[in-house]
């Protein structure tokens, strides 16, 4: 296998292989990352007079061929080049000569395998955030569609007190919000700058880091070198965390529709087509996006547990089981994101079944509201309590089956648009169009 660096001496296959690992496969998804960083880093060595004018001229116009390739779906990692910063290397040699042979001065591969993370990462966050957004317009949406139609509320699985749909997408619009908070937070940690950290101990170059800081569009650097190190592991840590809680979300939604979808509760229902049959029962119409989804999402619950063993005994500096993090993180990212996708389609095609709580069954849901009634007429609460309790013990229970409920956010003031207002202002935080324009600045 090629590397760029190899000496005399040739790794034994079977180590090569084993070491080496998926690490060509997900490389290939960094690939135009990989060269956004050599873009930046190359413009940095010119500016200190490492790379002179026509090296750098030469240098970044190759850069930006390779990067249309990549976007154009003709780039590859051929068969014997260990990863994709080798290869971007090779192809830039092969074709503008030594000039392509200084672009790594002041650079590790340590910190260029950081840096490309840390924007492939940037870019998945940006991706899962837009898949976020677009289920919860959905869900608010939802929710004021159908605020009037009333919905059994259970607790320990029993019949509780009366809710509505209204409040049931509702509550997970909300719930988004939340998720968004440590999305918000994972994009914060992740859009940091690594690069010039070198090896983990910096670079005795004079490397302008606060330019590539502008050049990549990141907020700010990783400030100590050795934490820039430090932080691979940690960033994936806490970019596991984001993702397993809007994971946590779409399982109790999907727990949530399997049930809603049966018919001992039947309070939804889907075109035929988006539901599966049964090999021997033809009358079969099963939740299977909905299962698989819970599965899924139930999995990636696991996910900052498996980031964490992978990272818990290991002291400062980098060590080479890091790279098995892109084997955890990368699938992860595509898995929420087809979720996500798969539950917006979904609810795009839900039925609602009106008049739920017409059905006898459900009169106790409104015994709480029966026994407020009596605390409004003047009644003490134990008394009414005990009143109510009295009519249910004695058959003689007759609700008005009315969900008169008016503070913020019951069934009759949703308080949607106080909930929309807090997600906006969340998104608008995450600046996503200074990232758009340092990008098209490097590669245009």
């Amino acid at each position: 296998m090629s590397k760029l660096w190899q000496k005399a001496t040739n790794v034994n296959e079977l180590v090569e292989n084993f070491t080496v690992g998926r690490d060509r496969e997900l490389d290939a998804q960094m690939a135009a990352f990989d060269v956004l960083g050599s873009l930046a880093h190359t413009t940095m060595l010119q500016s200190i007079g490492l790379l002179d004018t026509a090296d750098y001229e030469l240098v970044q116009a190759e850069l930006k061929n390779i990067y249309r390739e990549i976007q154009n779906g003709t780039f590859v990692i051929e068969a014997d080049v260990e990863d994709v910063h080798s290869q971007v290397e090779l192809l830039l040699t092969r074709r503008v000569g030594d000039a392509g042979k200084k672009i790594h001065s002041g650079r590790s591969r340590n910190d260029q395998v950081l840096v490309d993370l840390k924007l492939f990462f940037r870019h998945e966050l940006q991706d899962v955030v837009a898949e976020v957004a677009t289920l919860f317009d959905q869900l608010i949406g939802l929710s004021e569609k159908h605020k009037a139609v009333l919905l059994p509320g259970y607790t320990h699985l029993q019949i509780a007190m009366p809710s509505s749909f209204g409040l049931w997408f509702g509550a997970y619009a909300e719930s988004l919000v939340d998720d968004l908070e440590l999305l918000l937070a994972a994009y914060k940690i992740t859009n940091k700058n690594p690069l010039g950290s070198a090896a983990g101990y910096g670079s005795s170059f004079p490397l302008n880091r606060t330019l590539t800081t502008e050049l990549l569009g990141f907020d700010s650097l990783n400030y100590n070198v050795v934490y820039a190190q430090m932080g691979r592991g940690k960033t994936e840590r806490v970019i596991a965390q984001a993702l397993s809680t809007v994971a946590a979300t779409l399982a109790k939604m999907a727990m949530d529709q399997t049930l809603y979808l049966s018919q001992n509760f039947s309070f939804v229902s889907y075109p035929d087509n988006l539901t599966t049959g049964s090999s021997i029962m033809p009358h079969k119409k099963n939740p299977d996006v909905w299962e698989i989804m819970r599965g899924k999402c139930n999995r990636l619950q696991a996910l900052p547990n498996d980031v964490a063993l992978m990272t818990t005994n290991l002291p400062s500096g980098y060590h080479r089981e890091l790279q098995l993090l892109k084997e955890l993180l990368f699938p992860a990212f595509t898995d929420l994101k087809l979720c996500l996708q798969m539950a917006t389609f979904m609810l795009e095609h839900i039925e609602v079944k009106p008049k739920i709580l017409d059905d006898p069954k459900y009169a106790y849901l409104f015994s709480v509201d029966e026994v407020n009634k009596l605390v409004l007429g003047g009644l003490p609460f134990r008394d009414a309590y005990k009143q109510v309790g009295l009519a249910i013990e004695q058959g003689n229970f007759e609700p008005e089956k009315k969900a008169l409920h008016t503070h913020e956010g019951s069934i009759g003031n949703l308080y949607n648009k106080q909930i929309s207002d807090a997600f906006n202002t969340l998104v608008q935080n995450f600046d996503f169009e200074k990232v758009a324009r340092s990008v098209a600045t490097l590669v245009n």
